[in-house]
C-alpha cells in the first residue's frame, strides 16, 4: 500500500517555479523523504536520476573535480542509467552529507544552471552538517521540512469517502454523530500507529498490533544506533536520558521541561547540547514558553521554558510502553498521559498547518496554561487542547477575559461549533479548522 503525501504537491508548485532553487529535505529518519522524492520523479519527470553517496561513495569525484554544473553533470552521466537532461530529468542526491563537496555545489547549480531540478536530502542532515561543521549554501537552497504522515494522509488512505466529507466542510456546524464517531476512530487508530510510514502500513492492512509495536520498535531500536553513530561520545548518554525521558516528562500535569526528571541534579548546561541534538535529528520538538502574547511571538520568547514532544505520536506511546488496545478503548482511563498523547498529535497536525510559524505555548502565574498559541497570518491564535470530552478548566477563559482574542480554538472530542469567537473542533479535524476561523 502506498500513501498519498502531501509534500509531493509542494514539490510540484517548487517544479513550476521560474527562479527555483535545488531543494534541500530535512526531516527525521524512517518518515519516507527518499520515497516521496522518488515517487514526484515519477509522476512528473520522464527520467529520475538517484545518486546515494552513501551506497556509491565513489560519486565524490564527480564534484571534487569541479564545482562547474556542466562538468559535474558530465561525470554524474558515467553512474546513470537514465540520461540526465535538463528540465527533463529529476536528479535526487540521497544522503548528501557524505559528500561536502556536493552539498557546496547545489550553489553553483542554483547561480549557474537553475534549469537543473535537484532535490537533496539525507539521514541526520542537520545533524551531520553540525558535526562535521560543513557549510550549507544559505540562500541558495530551498529547505523543505518533511515530517511523518499527518492525519489528514492517513485518514485519505484509510476511508476516502470520510476524507472527502471533511474536505467540503465550509462552515463549522455539528457533524452527524455517525461521521464524527468514525473520525474518532480513525483519529485513535491513528495516535496508536503514529505517522511512520512502515507503521501506518501495517494498521491499514490490518496486520496486528503485534506488527505494528514491532515495527515502531524497530525505528525506536535504530533511533538509538544513530546515537552512537552520529553523536559524540560524551553525549551519547545525555541524548539516550532525554529521549527516554519524554514519557516521564509529558505525564506531569505542569508539561514544562525538567531536568531533574532526567536525573537527579541534572543541569541545563550539561544537557543543551544533547537536546539541540536530538532537535537536529528531527527527533523532538521544543515548544517556548511567551512571556506576552504579542506581535511577533518570537520576540517574547523565554528560552529557559519550554516543552519536549515526540516528533511521532506512535514513537510516543511504544517508547511509553503504553498498549494499543488502551488507546482504542474511549473507555480507558491512562490520566496524564492521555492529555500527553492528545497534545503531541495536535502539536503535530499545528506543524503541518502553520509550516514555519512556530507554536509556541503561554502561562500565567501557575493559574493558567493554554497548550499552544500560534502567529496565524495577522493574528496570534490562543489553543487549548483537551483529552476526549473532558473539557474542564478555564485557562483559555482566562486567556480571553485578558487579551481579548478576535479566535480562539479548543480541540477535543467534542462536536464541531462556533461560539462567540470560541472554535470547539474534534482533534481529528485539526488540520482543516484554521479554514473555519472568522
Amino acid at each position: 500500500m502506498e500513501i498519498e503525501r502531501s509534500i509531493i504537491s509542494r514539490f510540484k508548485q517548487w517544479k513550476d517555479k521560474p527562479k527555483r532553487k535545488p531543494i534541500l529535505l530535512k526531516g527525521a529518519r524512517q518518515i519516507g523523504k527518499t520515497w516521496a522524492m522518488e515517487q514526484f520523479g515519477k509522476e512528473c519527470f520522464e527520467y529520475t536520476a538517484k545518486l546515494d553517496f552513501d551506497r556509491q561513495p565513489e560519486l565524490k569525484q564527480a564534484f571534487s573535480v569541479s564545482k562547474e554544473p556542466a562538468r559535474i553533470i558530465k561525470e554524474l552521466t558515467l553512474y546513470c542509467d537514465v540520461p540526465l537532461i535538463e528540465g527533463r530529468t529529476l536528479l535526487i542526491l540521497d544522503e548528501i552529507q557524505e559528500c561536502e563537496e556536493a552539498l557546496n555545489a547545489l550553489k553553483y547549480f542554483c547561480e549557474d544552471a537553475p534549469g537543473w531540478h535537484i532535490i537533496a536530502a539525507g539521514s541526520l542532515l542537520g545533524v551531520a552538517v553540525k558535526k562535521r561543521r560543513m557549510t550549507v549554501p544559505v540562500g541558495k537552497v530551498e529547505i523543505i521540512r518533511m515530517y511523518p504522515i499527518t492525519f489528514r494522509e492517513f485518514l485519505r488512505a484509510s476511508d476516502s469517502a470520510l476524507y472527502e466529507y471533511v474536505e467540503n466542510i465550509t462552515e463549522p456546524h455539528h457533524l452527524p454523530e455517525v461521521l464524527l464517531n468514525k473520525l474518532k476512530t480513525e483519529y485513535r487508530r491513528y495516535m496508536v500507529c503514529g505517522g511512520m510510514p512502515e507503521a501506518v502500513v501495517a494498521m491499514l492492512e490490518n496486520q496486528g498490533m503485534q506488527t505494528v509495536d514491532y515495527t515502531l520498535q524497530n525505528i525506536l531500536d535504530l533511533y538509538e544506533l544513530d546515537f552512537a553513530k552520529y553523536a559524540e561520545p560524551r553525549e551519547i548518554p545525555r541524548i539516550h536520558a532525554i529521549w527516554h525521558s519524554l514519557p516521564s516528562q509529558l505525564s506531569k500535569e505542569n508539561r514544562k521541561f525538567i531536568y531533574k526528571v532526567i536525573k537527579s541534579g541534572a543541569r541545563s548546561k550539561d544537557y543543551e547540547d544533547a537536546l539541540l541534538w536530538l532537535e537536529d535529528a528531527g527527533m523532538i520538538h521544543r515548544i517556548n514558553s511567551v512571556s506576552k502574547p504579542n506581535m511577533p511571538l518570537s520576540a517574547y520568547e523565554e528560552p529557559d521554558a519550554f516543552k519536549v514532544y515526540a516528533c511521532d505520536c506512535g514513537l510516543l506511546r511504544r517508547l511509553a510502553r503504553l498498549p494499543g488496545t488502551i488507546v482504542i478503548d474511549p473507555a480507558a482511563n491512562y490520566t496524564e498521559f492521555k492529555g500527553a498523547m492528545a497534545e503531541n498529535a495536535v502539536l503535530l497536525s499545528l506543524l503541518d498547518v502553520c509550516g514555519d510559524d512556530t507554536p509556541y505555548y503561554w502561562s500565567s502565574e501557575g493559574k493558567a496554561e493554554l497548550e499552544f498559541l500560534i502567529q496565524y497570518e495577522d493574528e496570534i491564535i490562543p489553543i487549548e487542547v483537551k483529552a476526549e470530552n473532558c473539557v474542564s478548566g478555564r485557562s483559555i477563559v482566562v486567556y480571553n477575559e485578558k487579551y481579548q482574542p478576535l479566535n480562539r480554538i479548543r480541540y477535543s472530542f467534542l462536536n464541531l461549533q462556533q461560539n462567540c469567537g470560541l472554535l470547539s473542533c474534534p482533534s481529528p479535524l485539526a488540520q482543516w479548522s484554521f479554514k473555519w476561523l472568522h
